[in-house]
């Protein structure tokens, strides 16, 4: 039978290809069916639209000078690190998780006029807010940058500590709650990179300077901002101290209104350069869109794939609803590579990089086969964490199973990496994993419409973090619910009750050993 073909050249046919992932389902049937001015003007408000939005979603350095999409570029950097932690939000979520879509939307609204007020006080004084973790802030002060780099951070802290005023009284149908913070404060010299593949980059820190910002955020003391003891000695006389912890001092806030100000240098809020269409020709916005396609793609490669489809189908509203859903969470620590650039020669220094980019780029590629997202890298107390959750945004009745068959990659992954040599000595690579499964708070952080990111975050996140950290060398720990969903096809250990922080009753814990195999017809199958 013979078969009648249709000669059909749409004006987007040579960059369909790459329009496929960066167009709502609508526009992109609606530009090959019907290419019209206007179909394809749409298609070019859309792009822009898309790239203010990813513009907000990435720290500074690369919105302004995005690398080409699986290129790995490092460099060394000196300035100072703020970190922050929230405390109090567990309780203001459960307050409101009750009350579904409405709860969501009201506990939205108080985070994000936190995390507004926290951003404002961050651009006024010289910061750049390289990534949200959680409830919890990553800010950069950059050495020679509006000079005193150090002192811009104290005062930062400072300001921060004092606008949690706002958030000390918050009604809720449980009563009164509030939000106080933790603020951390270190000074040195750390890589900042940009690792990945085409599909997926990441902009992560690395360095010992990275760990000790975090661990000073830790040793110090909610509603205060503390400092290593590195950072204070070149502040001179500018500050008063009071003894922390061994190691720490806490900055004393004996300043008036007028002495500590509102701000250090004059607010500049991330502009991007605006698209100026000229030629609304067919021809003319065929080129437009492959131009805007240029500046779009280097951006949405920071994106994991799931949310990314989740911001192309929401761009119109620039909004994505928030909801309480019940995921799997896992965090994985990676000790070995990122603590090691410290010691290391230029040429060793490469290979670390490399070997960052090269662990992240195949943990990335197990959990998008199974379905999950892998959110982020940041720094831990020692090496660097893995934020990775299943059934959000996507749903699958057997999400636990997936992040448990894939922790199990992951962790043979990382025990196969040979050693690293430093210098005359080998460093060993290996991680701990943590595995919890309940409802999280999933939603758009951050400025509505500014610096802002989709993050999951809630005790559930929390408690794979701690788990984790109760992992011993290449060990998977889960929780009881991950237990129960998992037990019929995974061989899991039972470890008794244990502390962990933030809880006040013993926690039952489990070690994911491998899968069992279950004989099908004429296959195995997990």
């Amino acid at each position: 039978m013979e078969i009648n073909r249709l000669t059909y050249n749409p004006p987007l046919a040579a960059i369909e290809l790459r329009l496929r992932s960066l167009l709502s389902a609508e526009l992109y049937a609606a530009a090959w069916v019907d290419p019209s001015s206007a179909t394809l003007m749409s298609v070019f408000d859309h792009l822009r639209t898309l790239r203010y939005i990813l513009h907000d979603y990435v720290p500074r350095s690369v919105s302004e000078s995005p690398p080409h999409p699986g290129e790995v570029r490092y460099q060394w950097q000196e300035g100072t690190l703020l970190f922050t932690d929230l405390a109090g939000f567990t309780s203001l979520l459960e307050a409101n998780a009750d009350e579904g879509r409405k709860g969501a939307e009201t506990l939205l609204g108080v985070i994000n006029d936190y995390f507004a007020s926290m951003i404002e006080i961050v651009s006024k004084s010289g910061g750049d807010l390289l990534e949200f973790t959680g409830d919890a802030l990553l800010v950069q002060f950059l050495a020679g940058k509006h000079e005193e780099d150090t002192a811009r951070a104290v005062r930062a802290g400072l300001r921060m500590q004092r606008a949690m005023a706002e958030f000390a009284n918050i009604p809720t149908a449980k009563g009164v709650l509030s939000l106080r913070m933790r603020v951390g404060i270190h000074c040195g010299r750390y890589i900042s990179a940009d690792i990945g593949t085409p599909l997926r980059m990441a902009h992560v820190l690395l360095g010992n300077a990275v760990q000790q910002a975090k661990q000073a955020e830790g040793s110090g003391t909610v509603g205060r901002v503390c400092l290593t003891e590195t950072a204070s000695s070149g502040l001179g006389e500018q500050f008063r101290f009071e003894a922390g912890k061994p190691g720490y001092l806490l900055v004393r806030d004996d300043f008036t209104d007028a002495q500590l100000g509102e701000y250090d240098i004059t607010l500049t809020r991330r502009r991007m350069p605006s698209s100026i269409l000229l030629d609304r020709t067919i021809s003319g916005l065929v080129r437009e869109i492959e131009e805007s396609l240029k500046r779009v793609e280097p951006l949405a490669s920071y994106i994991p794939k799931p949310i990314m489809t989740l911001l192309v189908e929401n761009a119109d509203k620039r909004r994505i609803p928030p909801d309480f859903p019940k995921p799997t969470v896992m965090f994985v620590n990676l000790i070995g590579l990122p603590e090691s650039v410290d010691k290391a020669t230029p040429d060793e220094g490469v290979r670390l990089v490399l070997g960052c980019s090269r662990v992240f780029a195949l943990i990335d590629a197990v959990v998008s086969a199974k379905g999950g997202v892998l959110q982020k890298v940041t720094a831990h107390l020692e090496g660097s964490d893995l934020l990775i959750y299943f059934g959000v945004p996507d749903v699958h009745a057997d999400d636990a199973c997936r992040a448990a068959s894939a922790a199990i990659a992951i962790r043979e992954i990382i025990a196969g990496l040979a050693p690293i040599a430093i210098g005359s000595k080998e460093v060993k690579i290996f991680c701990q994993i943590g595995l919890s499964l309940g409802p999280v708070f999933a939603a758009e952080v951050g400025e509505p419409r500014g610096r802002r990111e989709f993050n999951v975050l809630g005790d559930t996140v929390n408690t794979a973090a701690r788990l984790m950290t109760k992992a011993g060398e290449n060990q998977i720990l889960i929780g009881e619910r991950v237990f129960e969903s998992i037990a019929p096809h995974f061989f899991c250990e039972a470890l008794g009750a244990v502390a962990l922080k933030g809880k006040s009753a013993l926690t039952p814990i489990f070690a994911l050993h491998g899968a069992k195999v279950e004989r099908g017809k004429g296959s195995d199958r997990i």
